[in-house]
């Protein structure tokens, strides 16, 4: 039971040298590359540089502990502090110790809700996003997050959450484009990009891929250095280039969330938000590592450590954390062994913050403003969304109304759109559930639509097959289907319903069943069933369908057209109570 709840129980036992040096290197590899993340994400969200380094040390700690990833690596992530500025700015002035304090607010909802979640094992609400509300959300929040950067990039002083906000703002101040500020971005990002596109020419030089991968990883830091030693030596900060500036060297000081009523209700839908969004993406890529390695994740578990991490760092003065894509991946491929990675390098970004926060600060904002658009340009995915308008028209509509909402409304109404869109697509789709008649291939027991195949049918048997379960969205659409079935072929005698797809039938489509039996009984027709599933006959027995069903219940198709056909008392017909019926 402890290991339920405790999954370092499960690994910590078993831990040796070997794991310990594994865990090390890749330790070292993510301290190096998280650094420059978690200021560029904190300045994201409007909050102090030092704040992402906040976020990076106690929140490792408990996911060690509560999470059940081996290769997760928790911290900030583009998505999520764009969301949290957003949620912020309607609350306090960016800068503020209000401000401050509501962030730390956030965390700890977040937290609060993802592990309430965990416990209650409602870890299923996630799924109400469909991959494709998912794309578009990042596609769009990767415009959003590399459009808000623009501003900072060009030495601007410009804000807004909305695409068209950050244009109109941008426009207005393009007399105020501070040149050397803008020289630093456009080189920041030109290099950023040489890294990114080195990696074909590294392996072509003889370098292994491996450590082509990881030298292109630490590109960003490599650029952090040179654009700090720049703006030091030529003393651009004297010139009006923004730096980082003094960043205090000690550890996170006690957070502690508002006290105000009104902040916490204001909050609750963007920790709600937040926190659903961030378990999707921590999940889907735990789980995607994860078997690779033959190991298991536990979604409920995982709401539970990803809970936990945002209290911590809501503790630790921080802002929301999620399982980050980019770090993840690389904390994978050095060779991560187990969560106790995602510890040590806790300590690197502790030992860091206590000891060379003076060396950053030179650094440009322009820098780190070009950090997070290159970063958010690889969430634009064009090909999802020509894939998607080739295959679903429906879906592709749903993720086109959630990047519109996104750019013109801002994360959080995006989500609820393409959440609410995706429901209303589903609730369509099977309100009007699809079905076939059905006839015999010559020579088999085997049934297909008689549009579709050459098949054997009678004219005074009707088999329709219907491929979807039954409930309150559809129930009146299938007697319309049967009523008008009937009235179209008025020689039909048998109506026989298969049920092989039929999972579910609810309490409105029971009463569904019921009027179809005595509408089709007062036309002379019999009411049948087939292929009926176990679960399915269990919750019939528990009315009275069965004991007024005109017909039989058929175990299977081939025995209700071998004797319908025939107009022969079905001999294989199923009484109440057999038990092939009830193992079906």
């Amino acid at each position: 039971m402890l290991k339920r709840y405790f999954p370092i129980l499960e690994w910590l036992p078993g831990y040796d040298r070997q794991t310990l040096s594994s865990d090390a290197i890749a330790a070292v590899i993510v301290t190096l590359m998280v650094i420059p993340q978690a200021l560029a994400y904190a300045l994201l969200a409007g909050l102090p540089a030092i704040v992402g380094l906040y976020a990076s040390i106690l929140p490792l700690f408990a996911y060690a502990v509560f999470g059940t990833s081996r290769t997760l690596a928790i911290g900030p992530m583009a998505l999520v502090s764009l969301m949290t500025g957003a949620a912020l700015s309607q609350i306090a002035t960016p800068g503020s110790n209000a401000y401050l304090e509501a962030a730390i607010t956030l965390a700890f909802l977040t937290g609060i809700i993802l592990t309430l979640m965990g416990l209650f094992r409602l870890g299923f609400f996630a799924n109400f996003l469909s991959h494709p509300v998912v794309s578009g959300l990042l596609s769009a929040s990767g415009v959003l997050i590399a459009a808000s950067q623009l501003a900072g990039l060009a030495g601007i002083d410009a804000s807004g959450f909305t695409l068209v906000t950050q244009l109109s703002n941008l426009l207005s101040h393009l007399d105020g484009i501070h040149w050397p500020t803008l020289a630093i971005g456009l080189a920041s990002v030109g290099l950023l990009q040489l890294f990114r596109r080195a990696r074909p020419r590294l392996k072509d030089w003889g370098v292994r891929p491996r450590h082509a991968d990881f030298l292109v990883k630490l590109g960003p830091l490599f650029v952090v250095v040179l654009m700090t030693s720049i703006c030091w030596a030529a003393g651009l900060p004297s010139h009006g280039v923004d730096v980082v500036g003094d960043v205090p060297g000690h550890l996170p000081p006690l957070g502690i969330p508002s006290s105000d009523p009104g902040v916490w209700r204001d909050l609750l839908v963007p920790a709600l938000l937040i926190g659903i969004v961030g378990f999707i993406e921590s999940v889907a890529l735990a789980q995607m590592l994860a078997a690779r390695r033959r190991q298991r994740i536990s979604p409920d578990q995982e709401l539970i450590g990803l809970g936990t991490s945002n209290i911590a760092s809501a503790l630790s003065s921080g802002l929301p954390v999620v399982g980050s894509l980019s770090r993840t991946v690389v904390n994978f491929d050095a060779g991560a062994q187990t969560p106790a990675a995602g510890a040590f390098a806790a300590l690197g970004v502790a030992f860091v913050t206590l000891y060379l926060t003076p060396l950053i600060h030179f650094l440009p904002i322009a820098t780190l403003a070009a950090i997070i658009i290159v970063s958010a340009l690889t969430l634009i995915d064009t090909r999802t969304l020509r894939r998607t308008w080739r295959y679903s028209y429906g879906d592709a509509a749903a993720m086109l109304a959630t990047i519109a909402l996104t750019l013109a409304q801002g994360v959080e109404a995006g989500i609820i759109a393409g959440v609410g869109l995706s429901i209303g697509l589903y609730l369509y789709r099977t309100s009007r559930p699809h079905s076939a008649l059905v006839g015999r291939i010559p020579g088999t027991e085997h049934f297909r639509n008689i549009h579709r195949h050459q098949v054997e049918s009678s004219e005074r048997v009707a088999l329709l097959r219907i491929d979807e379960s039954l409930y309150f969205a559809n129930a009146r659409y299938l007697e319309d289907t049967v009523y008008g079935l009937v009235a179209e072929h008025p020689e039909i005698n048998h109506v026989v319903l298969i049920c092989s797809a039929v999972n579910l039938i609810d309490a409105s489509a029971l009463e569904s069943l019921e009027a179809i039996n005595l509408r089709l009984k007062d036309s002379q027709v019999t009411l049948h069933l087939a292929e009926v599933k176990g679960p399915v006959m269990d919750r019939l027995k528990h009315s009275d369908f069965l004991e007024h069903l005109t017909g039989q219940v058929f175990l299977s198709t081939y025995a209700a057209w071998s004797e319908l056909r025939h107009g022969h008392k079905p001999a294989m017909a199923t009484e109440l109570g057999e038990t092939p019926l009830d193992n079906a």
